[in-house]
C-alpha cells in the first residue's frame, strides 16, 4: 500500500544576483518628456506615441504624488518605509529637473513675449497672451498633476511683470509716455479732433482710477523729480515734466488723497533739506493752486512760511543769547505750526546733556517772546552733524538722525553697550531704535558701530561698540535710516481712514450750503448737487452722503417732510 503523497513546500530565496538598473534612467526618461513638451510648444510632432507619453507621465506623477497604486499591500509598506527614510534623496533629482523645466519655460515665454511685442499690435499682443494662458491651463488639466497648475501658470503670468506695477516712478512715467504717444497720434492723424480727445481723456480717467494707489504714486513721482531737480534735467525740462504730471492729476477722482500724500512728501523734503530747488517747489504749488484753488494749497504755503519764520527766529535766538562754551553745539530749530504740517506721532527721547542744555535755552527764549504758545519737540524728525574720531585716527563728519546722534553720543563714556542698556538710556521707541542700530551697524560702508553677534535681528543682550576700523573716502558721511518709500498696508489703511474722516465734515458742509439756498429738496437732487460740488476734490460715496444727511437730521439742521419722506427741509 503506497504512502500518502509528500507535501511540497515553498521557499522564498533572494535573487542570486542584483538587478542593476540604469543609473541614467531617470534623466533619460525626463529628457524624453522634456523634448516632447518642447515639440508640443513648437506645434511639431513629438516623436513619441501616446502610450510612451502616458507611461512617462504615469512614472513622474507616481513619484510626485506618492500613490504607488500598481503595488501590492506588502510592497506599499516597503515603498512607504523607503520614502520615510530616503524621501529627500528620491525627490532630489525630480525637483532638480522640474526646476530646470520651469526655468526653461520662463525663458521660452520671455522670448515669445519679445517676439509678440515686435511683430504684433497692442490688441493682437493681448490676444496672444490670453491664448497662451488658456493653452497652459488646458495642458495642466489634461496631462499633468493638478498640483503643478499654480507653478506653471505663475511662470506664464510673469509676462505681466507685476514688479514694475509696484514701482511708482516707473508706473507714472509709463503713463506719461502713453499719454504723449496717443496725443501725438490724435494730433498728426486726426487734427486734434474733439471727439477723439474726449475719448482719450475718458479712457485715461477710467484706467488711472482703477488703481487706488494712483494718487500716492503720482505724488511719489513728483517727489522723486523735485528731489533730483536740476541735477538730472534743466529747469525747463523739469517744468515740462511737472506740466505733464498735472494732466494726470486732473484725471484723479480722489484729489484730496493726493493732497494728503503730497503734504507728507513735501514735509519730508523740506525738513530734511532734500528739496533741490525752491523755485520748482513754488512752481508746483502755483500749478496746484491754479487747478484747485487757494484752499487746496493754503496749508502747503503755510509750510514754506514756517520755514522762513524759523530761520528768523533762530537768528534772533543767537543774537539775543551768548554761549559761554566756545565748543557748545549749535542748534537750528524749525518751528512747525500745528495744522499746517502732516500729523505726526509725538515721539520724544532722552537728549544728550549738551543738546538738552541748548534746547532748554531756546525753549525759554521762544516762550518768552511768544505768549500763550506751547513748544513740543519732535525729535523723530530731526537731523544732526557730529564730528567723530575713530581708533585708526580717521576723522569724519557724520550726518545722522537725532535718534542716531543720541545713540552715538553714549559711546563717549562707554566702550560697549547692550541693546537693553541703549534702550534704557535713550528711551527711543523699540521699533525706531532697532532700525537706527541696523543703519549704524549693518549697512555696508557705513558701519560706524560693530554688533555682536553679527546678525540682522537685534536681541536685548546684543552688544554694540564703536568700529575702530571704520574708514571712508568721504569726509562727510551720510548715514540714513532705511525706510519704505511706499506705504505699508497698515499705513495705507490708516491714511485711508483719516481721509474718510476728513471727508465727513466736507460732505456735511456741502449739504448745508445746498439746503440753505434751496430750503426744500428731494433725496436724489441732494445726491446730485453734493456730488457736483465735491467732484473737484473727490467723488463722494452715496452711502456716506446718506449717513451724513441722517447725522444732520439728528442734530436738527434738517428735517424730513411730514407728508413726503423723500423731501428734506432746512431748519434755520
Amino acid at each position: 500500500m503506497s504512502g500518502a503523497p509528500k507535501k511540497r513546500g515553498t521557499r522564498i530565496e533572494p535573487f542570486r544576483h542584483r538587478v542593476e538598473t540604469d543609473p541614467k534612467f531617470f534623466d533619460k526618461s525626463w529628457r524624453k518628456l522634456h523634448d516632447a513638451i518642447r515639440e508640443i510648444y513648437n506645434h511639431n510632432a513629438s516623436g513619441l506615441s501616446f502610450e510612451e507619453l502616458y507611461r512617462l507621465l504615469l512614472f513622474f506623477n507616481l513619484l510626485s504624488s506618492s500613490v504607488p497604486f500598481p503595488f501590492s499591500e506588502l510592497n506599499l509598506t516597503a515603498y512607504n518605509m523607503v520614502l520615510h527614510k530616503h524621501g529627500s534623496k528620491l525627490y532630489e533629482k525630480l525637483t532638480e529637473n522640474m526646476t530646470e523645466h520651469l526655468e526653461e519655460m520662463r525663458v521660452s515665454i520671455e522670448a515669445l513675449k519679445v517676439q509678440f511685442i515686435e511683430c504684433c499690435a497692442c490688441g493682437e499682443y493681448l490676444k496672444q497672451a490670453e491664448r497662451r494662458l488658456t493653452e497652459e491651463s488646458e495642458r495642466v488639466t489634461q496631462y499633468l498633476d493638478i498640483k503643478t497648475s499654480e507653478k506653471i501658470t505663475s511662470v506664464v503670468c510673469l509676462v505681466t511683470d507685476p514688479e514694475r506695477l509696484k514701482d511708482p516712478v516707473d508706473f507714472v512715467q509709463r503713463l506719461l509716455n502713453e499719454k504723449d504717444k496717443y496725443d501725438n497720434i490724435i494730433n498728426v492723424s486726426f487734427g486734434n479732433d474733439k471727439s477723439f480727445l474726449n475719448a482719450l481723456n475718458s479712457s485715461f480717467e477710467h484706467f488711472i482710477n482703477l488703481n487706488n494707489r494712483s494718487p500716492e504714486f503720482i505724488s511719489l513721482f513728483v517727489d522723486d523729480k523735485l528731489r533730483k531737480g536740476v541735477k538730472e534735467a534743466n529747469e525747463e525740462d523739469l517744468e515740462t515734466v511737472l506740466d505733464k504730471v498735472m494732466m494726470l492729476f486732473r484725471y484723479l477722482q480722489e484729489k484730496d488723497l493726493f493732497e494728503k500724500y503730497y503734504k507728507q512728501h513735501l514735509a519730508k523734503r523740506l525738513l530734511s533739506g532734500k528739496a533741490a530747488s525752491d523755485d520748482s517747489e513754488r512752481s508746483m504749488l502755483v500749478k496746484l493752486k491754479t487747478e484747485c484753488g487757494y484752499q487746496f494749497t493754503s496749508k502747503l504755503e503755510g509750510m514754506f512760511n514756517d520755514l522762513k519764520t524759523s530761520q528768523d527766529t533762530t537768528q534772533n535766538f543767537y543774537a539775543a543769547t551768548s554761549c559761554d562754551a566756545v565748543d557748545a553745539p549749535t542748534i537750528s530749530v524749525q518751528i512747525l505750526t500745528t495744522g499746517s504740517w502732516p500729523t505726526q506721532t509725538c515721539s520724544t527721547c532722552n537728549l544728550p546733556p549738551e543738546i538738552l542744555a541748548v534746547s532748554e535755552r531756546f525753549r525759554a527764549f521762544y516762550l518768552g517772546t511768544h505768549n500763550g504758545r506751547r513748544l513740543t519737540w519732535q525729535t523723530n524728525m530731526g537731523t544732526a552733524d557730529i564730528k567723530a574720531t575713530f581708533g585708526n585716527g580717521s576723522k569724519h563728519e557724520l550726518n545722522v538722525s537725532t535718534y542716531q546722534m543720541c545713540v552715538l553720543m553714549l559711546f563717549n563714556s562707554a566702550d560697549a553697550l547692550t541693546y537693553h542698556e541703549i534702550e534704557q538710556a535713550t528711551a527711543i521707541p523699540a521699533v525706531d531704535l532697532k532700525r537706527c542700530l541696523q543703519s549704524l551697524a549693518l549697512v555696508k560702508g557705513k558701519q560706524v558701530l560693530r554688533k555682536e553677534p553679527v546678525s540682522r535681528d537685534i536681541a536685548d543682550n546684543d552688544s554694540f561698540c564703536v568700529n575702530d576700523k571704520f574708514t571712508s573716502k568721504l569726509f562727510k558721511v551720510k548715514i540714513g535710516t532705511v525706510v519704505a518709500q511706499k506705504e505699508t498696508d497698515p499705513e495705507k489703511l490708516e491714511t485711508r481712514q483719516r481721509v474718510e474722516e476728513d471727508r465727513k465734515p466736507q460732505i456735511e458742509a456741502a449739504i448745508v450750503r445746498i439746503m440753505k439756498s434751496r430750503r426744500v429738496l428731494d433725496h436724489n437732487s441732494i445726491m446730485t448737487e453734493v456730488t457736483k460740488q465735491l467732484q473737484p476734490r473727490f467723488l463722494p460715496n452715496p452711502v456716506v452722503i446718506k449717513k451724513r444727511i441722517e447725522s444732520l437730521i439728528e442734530r436738527e439742521f434738517l428735517e424730513r417732510d411730514k407728508t413726503d419722506r423723500k423731501l428734506y427741509r432746512y431748519l434755520a
